[in-house]
């Protein structure tokens, strides 16, 4: 008896080609179901940008997989299986949704915390397990060194890498960033990263947490080798705007380097699920109190019905507004898939000026939490 083969096609892929493309997909997808082969749900070109100077291409939403095997910050001090399971889903979810850049780092679910997982580690085995069901698959990795006290020169981040690629089970990543700028100097950072791209360990290189002076001073330093200084990942959202005030989003626009915006959605906050009745759990609701998420209602009313207008929700609305401000990469954390499909609807339309300058003028009447001090160093 002939056994029916079903499938979907994914919804951005076909949204995105034109109808010679689309044929062209059905025919492939059709023999390869035939013969019994996997295909992976396509990305399309279209909804990639270079990550600065780099010839590097990614997707216009990233995803943060901090909170994967975490258990110091996220996930109420625990990491189980059920969590495992969810964060699973949120990878191929938000592949399926054509999504496929994911950034971590090496401290992320740190070895340090009893019960964690690291998060490289998760991701490594996500990205095994999804080639073994379609060996065509592409995803794009960053991940990131520490630059600890204890490390010195520009060894320890190519010996930091290559720990990294091990976990990983990858022999190179996408993009490899600073963390943090360093306590001892940076120098022999910033060489160590000249060094990963000249070995053919990474693809682009970039820092996070920089502030302008630290963002010119490597920029300068990598381009006297000929490599361009890719990225900065920097905490940035309708309401933590420093990179803006502080002349770090000026400084990427200029020097051609793109801005990674992480906390996009202020770990959750302008998501519209916390009130100051229901503040978040865990060291997060130190931060976003109960004081300032009355303070916050106001504008996450008229994020609300600016998102009923496209069918959005306040996530979807608070991201494109990240991407409205042109050279930013925003990468919210997704947990699970339902996260990573409502991540995926951000992108692919945008608001209008008008509306973009209003939630501005909003947010700016909100005094903002601290963020990273280490930008302002």
């Amino acid at each position: 008896m002939a056994m029916a083969t079903h499938f979907t096609f994914p919804f951005n892929y076909v949204v995105s080609e034109g109808s010679h493309g689309r044929r062209s997909f059905v025919r492939k997808l059709v023999r390869a179901v035939a013969s019994g082969d996997s295909v992976a749900p396509a990305i399309s070109e279209e909804s990639k940008v270079k990550l600065g100077g780099s010839d590097l291409k990614v997707t216009k939403l990233g995803i943060g997989v901090w909170s994967w095997g975490d258990n110091s910050y996220w996930n109420d001090f625990q990491w189980d299986d059920r969590k495992l399971k969810a964060a699973k889903g949120a990878f191929d979810t938000s592949l399926d949704n054509g999504i496929d850049f994911f950034d971590t780092a090496e401290v992320y679910g740190s070895k340090f915390s009893l019960g964690a997982i690291s998060s490289e580690t998760l991701l490594g085995r996500f990205i095994r397990e999804r080639k073994e069901r379609y060996p065509g698959a592409e995803v794009s990795v960053a991940t990131k060194f520490a630059a600890l006290p204890w490390r010195f020169g520009r060894e320890s981040v190519v010996t930091a890498l290559k720990d990294s690629l091990s976990r990983l089970e990858l022999s190179s990543v996408d993009l490899y960033q600073l963390h943090w700028p360093g306590l001892w100097g940076n120098e022999g950072y910033l060489d160590g990263l000249g060094d990963a791209v000249e070995q053919g360990l990474v693809k682009a290189v970039g820092v996070s947490n920089y502030s302008e002076k630290r963002l010119r001073d490597a920029y300068e330093r990598l381009k006297k080798r000929g490599i361009p200084l890719a990225s900065n990942q920097v905490n940035y959202s309708l309401i933590y705007r420093a990179p803006e005030q502080t002349g770090v989003k000026a400084a990427c626009d200029e020097l051609g380097v793109t801005l990674i915006a992480y906390s996009p959605i202020a770990q959750g906050a302008l998501t519209g699920k916390y009130t100051p009745e229901n503040p978040p759990s865990g060291p997060r609701g130190r931060i976003y109190t109960r004081e300032f998420l009355t303070k916050l209602q106001p504008l996450l009313n008229r994020i609300k019905q600016i998102g009923e207008n496209y069918s959005k929700t306040p996530t979807q609305i608070a991201l494109n507004w990240l991407v409205a401000q042109g050279n930013v990469i925003p990468i919210p954390g997704a947990k699970n898939a339902e996260q990573a499909k409502e991540f995926a609807g951000a992108i692919g339309w945008s608001l209008t000026d008008n509306e973009v300058s209003e939630l501005r003028s909003l947010a700016s009447e909100i005094k903002p939490v601290v963020g990273f001090p280490v930008e302002y160093l």
